[in-house]
This record gives C-alpha cells, structure tokens and sequence, in this order.
C-alpha cells in the first residue's frame, strides 16, 4: 500500500475487513461480503457495546440513519442516490459502502459532459475486432457492466453532469437488470445479453449545486432512493472529521507536523464565519465562490501543513494557516479578494483585540496574503 498515492478504501482497510469477515455470523444479502450490521459498523465505527475484542475506527461522519438507509437500500433491487452540496462525503460514502460490501470501489463511472453511452455499457478492442471480429473477447466492458457480471456495486460520480442520453441508458440498466449487446449474433440462447447477477446495484451521486445542469428525468428517479447528505454545522462532528482526515495527511506523508487544538478551532471558526456571511449576503457577488465546505476546511489545513513541513519551521502557526486559508478561498479577484478582507477587518480584528491568542498572528497572516495578491 505504500506505493499508492491513494489507495482504495479495500485495501486501506483490507485488514480490518478480513478481521470483520472472519467474525461476522449475521445473514448477508446476495453475494455481499459483510452483513449490513458489519457495513454499518465498519463506516461508523465501533462502540463499547458492541462488545468487540478491538476497535474499529470510525470513517465516515454523519447522521447513522443516513448510512443506515443507505445499506437498506442496497440491498434491495433500487440504485441508491446520494445528493449533497460539495464537500459533504458522498463520494467518500460510496467508497466505504463498495468495499465494505464488494471489496471493490473502483468499479466507477465519472460523470461528465463527455460521458457517453459506451462509458456505462461496452466499447470495443478494435485492432481485435479487425483480426478476429466482434466476440465476448474482443469487447470491452464498462466498470458498470463489470459489477453486474460480478454480482458488486457499480459506481456513478456526478450523475447530473452527464447528458440525458447517458442517464437514459442507465434507466434500462437499473429496471432490466441486463444489458443487451446487439452487435453479437445469438447463437439461440443468451451469448448477446449481459445479466446482472444478485448483489449487483448502484451507488450514485449528485451535486446539489448542479440542479439545471442536467436534471434527472421523473423515471431516473424513480429508480434510486434518495439520501440527501446534508452540510456538517454541528461543531464536534466537523472537528472530527478535519481532524480524522489531517491524521492521515499526515501518516500519508510521514510527516511530523504539530496542529494544536487552538488553531484548528481557528480554523473551525473562521469557516463558521464565512458561512453565516454567505448565509446573510444579498447576491451571489457578496459572498464567496468556495461552498465553505468541510472537504474546502480540510485543503485549507492540508495546503497549511505541508507549507510547515517544506519551508516553515515544521510547527503550524496561524499565520501560515491564514495565508492558506486566503490563498484556497480566493477563485474570483477582486471580488473574493475583497470579501476576505471585509471579514478580517469586521470580524478577526475586533476578535483578535477581545480573545487575543492565536487570532492576532492569524490577522497579520491575512493582511499579508490579500497584499501579495491584490
């Protein structure tokens, strides 16, 4: 694994899943690896009731009910949808729920205005169709056909970004369960149609900020259940979250980098900021580009620690997080530039005189990124 610059939540956690495979005694559905019991603990976590000889780490960080309906879902014969504003861990979601039920979450299909009918279907080898014809052999199938032929679950990022004839042929595949290969001659039995087999589904996922992109038909819809992932406001679980995912930046990266808890609770709080100034703006010109997410908070301190790491002094300091925060927030100049600023000058500089700590050195960070860049 340490030859991957990402690896896959199977083999991350390949380990842990033998270890909750060898124990699991609940009924699974289909060809699934885990009892939905077993999924669930593996995306949330144990706890002490559970009774476990050890702890399995929590991963996602969310509501159980979402996950909960989410697992229910995919057992049954429906696609699953998760839809949310940016940063809200779909993806992540359907990562942890393909392999902790198929032991594979590579099985995915980016949506894109580019995505075609071949991406979710088949294409062809043609230099082996030119020496030997159209065969199973000579066709290549989609990471969506794939799962089917496989009994797993097939992956959709970015549903509404695709175009309607994409989402079209997606609609046969979630209600036949068979994709047909006409280009294959029958020979009397099936040789021209791809059957899904038990334990096949779909986990897609859309963005919210995307509707009008390329709405999804009333029939589309009718095929998956919604769970609707919403924004983390609660203060506790978002800490988690950034410091859950700055751990592992930093064990990624072998890195030996000290975030204090005052600066990550400047940060938590900068964004709370930002958030209620976008909540209150009266157009879109008075607030950021950036969806302030918790995934956005993540890069912010990401962009910050390796900063430390590469050409600080190895310890983070709240200059060198405000610099960071300035510098991933701003899409738009002057426009973000200017909004940056007002927030320094209305909200950290009379904070940094009241609470003092860490604020004044973050405010004299920010001052100082906006004049590099303006």
């Amino acid at each position: 694994m340490s030859d991957l610059l990402r690896a896959p939540a199977e083999i991350k956690y390949a380990e842990e899943l033998d270890w909750l495979e060898s124990i699991d005694d609940g009924p699974k559905p289909f060809s699934w690896r885990l009892s939905p019991k077993m999924v669930r603990l593996f995306v949330l976590g144990s706890e002490r009731s559970d009774g476990l000889d050890r702890e399995v780490s929590q991963k996602w960080f969310g509501d159980r009910s979402f996950v909960e309906r989410s697992i229910v879902t995919l057992a049954s014969d429906r696609g699953l949808l998760l839809i949310g504003d940016p940063g809200t861990g779909k993806s992540w979601l359907a990562e942890l729920l393909s392999a902790a039920i198929s032991r594979n979450s590579t099985l995915v299909v980016q949506g894109t205005a580019g995505t075609t009918e071949d991406h979710i279907k088949y294409s062809w080898n043609v230099s082996m169709v030119i020496a030997k014809g159209q065969s199973r052999e000579s066709m290549i199938p989609s990471p969506i056909m794939t799962a089917m032929e496989a009994g797993s679950i097939g992956r959709f990022e970015e549903l509404t970004r695709s175009t309607s004839d994409v989402q079209d042929a997606l609609i046969s595949i979630l209600s036949e369960k068979y994709i047909s290969v006409p280009e294959l001659e029958s020979g009397g039995g099936d040789d021209n149609i791809v059957f899904a087999k038990p334990g096949f589904s779909i986990i897609a996922t859309a963005n919210s900020r995307d509707r009008g992109v390329n709405d999804l038909s009333s029939a589309l819809k009718r095929r998956f259940n919604f769970v609707r992932i919403p924004v983390v406001t609660n203060k506790k679980s978002e800490t988690e979250i950034v410091r859950f995912r700055t751990e592992e930046l930093l064990r990624r990266h072998s890195i030996d980098v000290d975030v204090p808890p005052t600066l990550l609770d400047v940060l938590l709080r900068s964004f709370a900021d930002l958030r209620a100034s976008a909540a209150a703006a009266g157009s879109d010109d008075e607030k950021l580009e950036s969806a302030l997410s918790t995934a956005e908070q993540i890069g912010v301190l990401e962009d910050a620690v390796l900063h430390s790491n590469f050409f600080g002094e190895r310890a983070l300091t709240a200059r060198t997080l405000a610099s960071s925060l300035v510098g991933s927030l701003t899409r738009r100049e002057p426009e973000d530039l200017a909004i940056l600023n007002k927030y320094l000058h209305g909200v950290v500089e009379p904070r940094s005189k009241e609470e003092g700590g860490s604020w004044p050195e973050f405010l004299e960070g920010g001052r100082d990124a906006i004049a590099t860049l303006s």
